[in-house]
């Protein structure tokens, strides 16, 4: 399907489509009100872990009738194969690599962190009169320097790492659960706590008049491998008692456990605790008023299925980076819909500021772009799309149907429209076009910042045995 077609819309064009997202500010259910979002992110979930986009062992029924009810994009990329990378584009609006932050792959640096004095896709709704919250993973930095409450969110309930454990809530025998700066002790199952605390949220505002951003940022699927079972609590108490999985590693990076029966049981526990969320937007009266956001940060993982796709999470292959992303827009995505023009985790910021008729700090300008013009059934102009990875010196860039490809310094073309896999290499079939991706990327590249020392991930033979040659 190209650009330009779209089930049940193919007949609206870009620039109606431009018209009506310019003259319909938010197109909320309320006349006059601006919209809310409920910004809904897993963790290193693969692009085809919903059964709406593939996945067979198990079913996401919540998420599919999301899908359902709105816009499901096939082209939808994270900003980075690796997660704080892509929470950083994804806060700012702009590629993660214009702050040093954005460099970590990911950020385990505690000295490092979002510059609390950059604007912020919460900082900037708040001006424009909203009330902001986050539930769920920052990954952004650690107090007293950084933090959601110092970089514009208004509440906050969560991990500020990477990754806890879902039953004791830590990482390296240190909890890691806080309310707002308050580092707190809760029982129960990780991804429970996440839905209880944002029908909270849910509820508060319902009693306020003000519009509001909850960004919900699960930590689901990440490891460790446990489910809301009795495998999953005798796997939290083993971990915990102080196992290393493998030499080096954290507790829960967790290597030597895991399968699919656990990994579906983790998916569809997220797919339940959305569904929960959903279920009290609609019972308070504001899923009319109400834009819904679900994507990932990331590529999957080791139980993840990516297909048809190769490359997992740390690789820009298209596994490593194409995500589920899905968008409910009431008043302008008809249900059903589907689009494959290529969107990316920084297109949120342009596209909900839009929205609320506010706009970027004129200081920070957004790289995204506003998508309504897709979600009421149109396209964009063809735009290039980039990416880096400190390890292995990876780069890519994407526009149209072609992506240029370095890994280790070899270098190819890919037509990933017609070959997903990434199989055949036309570097040299399609030279011009080779040369000219790959010019785009350097003068790109040039723009953005570079550190030696930033510190980037990837999978060796020692943890994954199908990336023998990966530690070379």
């Amino acid at each position: 399907m190209r650009g330009d077609q779209f089930t049940r819309r193919g007949a609206i064009g870009a620039a109606g489509a431009a018209t009506l997202a310019a003259t319909v500010p938010g197109v909320a259910h309320t006349p006059g009100r601006k919209p809310n979002f409920l910004f809904i992110m897993a963790d290193d979930l693969g692009y085809a872990d919903l059964s709406c986009y593939g996945r067979r062992e198990y079913e996401t029924p919540v998420l599919d009738g999301l899908a359902a009810q709105g816009m499901k994009f096939t082209h939808g990329y994270a900003n980075s194969a690796v997660c704080s990378a892509t929470r950083v584009g994804l806060i700012t609006g702009r590629y993660q690599y214009r702050l040093r932050v954005g460099l970590e792959e990911p950020l385990g640096n505690r000295d490092l962190g979002l510059d609390p004095l950059h604007p912020t896709m919460p900082s900037l709704l708040r001006d424009a009169g909203y009330h902001t919250g986050l539930v769920g993973k920052w990954h952004l930095g650690w107090l007293p320097n950084y933090g959601p409450q110092l970089s514009g969110y208004d509440d906050f309930w969560g991990i500020r790492g990477g990754g806890v454990d879902y039953f004791t809530h830590k990482v390296g025998g240190q909890h890691d659960l806080w309310d707002g700066d308050t580092p707190v002790e809760e029982v129960g199952y990780m991804t429970d706590l996440m839905a209880d605390r944002a029908i909270e949220y849910l509820d508060e505002r319902a009693t306020q008049g003000k519009p509001w951003l909850l960004s919900l940022h699960f930590t689901a699927a990440h490891w460790p491998w446990q489910a809301n079972n009795a495998k999953g609590r005798a796997e939290s108490e083993r971990l915990d008692s102080g196992g290393n999985t493998i030499e080096g590693h954290l507790d829960i990076y967790h290597f030597d456990g895991g399968d699919m029966e656990t990994y579906a049981g983790m998916v569809t526990s997220l797919d339940m605790n959305v569904g929960r969320v959903l279920a009290r937007l609609a019972e308070l009266g504001m899923e009319q008023d109400t834009v819904v956001v679900f994507t990932s940060d990331n590529g999957g993982e080791r139980f993840s299925d990516n297909w048809p796709f190769t490359g997992i999470k740390t690789e820009l292959l298209e596994g490593g980076m194409r995500v589920p992303f899905i968008v409910k827009w009431p008043g302008l995505t008809l249900p059903g819909t589907e689009t494959d023009v290529p969107a990316l985790s920084m297109d949120f910021l342009p596209t909900f500021l839009a929205a609320a008729n506010t706009a970027p700090h004129p200081d920070y300008p957004s790289d995204g772009v506003d998508l309504r013009p897709v979600l009421a059934g149109g396209t964009l102009p063809e735009r290039a799309l980039f990416w880096r990875f400190w390890a292995k010196d990876q780069k890519a860039a994407r526009r149209g149907r072609y992506k240029y490809l370095s890994i280790d310094g070899e270098e190819y073309l890919f037509d990933v429209v017609a070959d997903p896999l990434e199989r055949g290499n036309l570097k040299y079939r399609e030279a011009e076009i080779f040369a000219d991706l790959k010019g785009q990327f350097d003068a790109w590249n040039a723009g953005m910042l570079s550190d030696p020392d930033a510190s980037s991930y990837r999978f060796t033979p020692k943890e994954l045995a199908d990336h023998f040659g990966w530690d070379s």
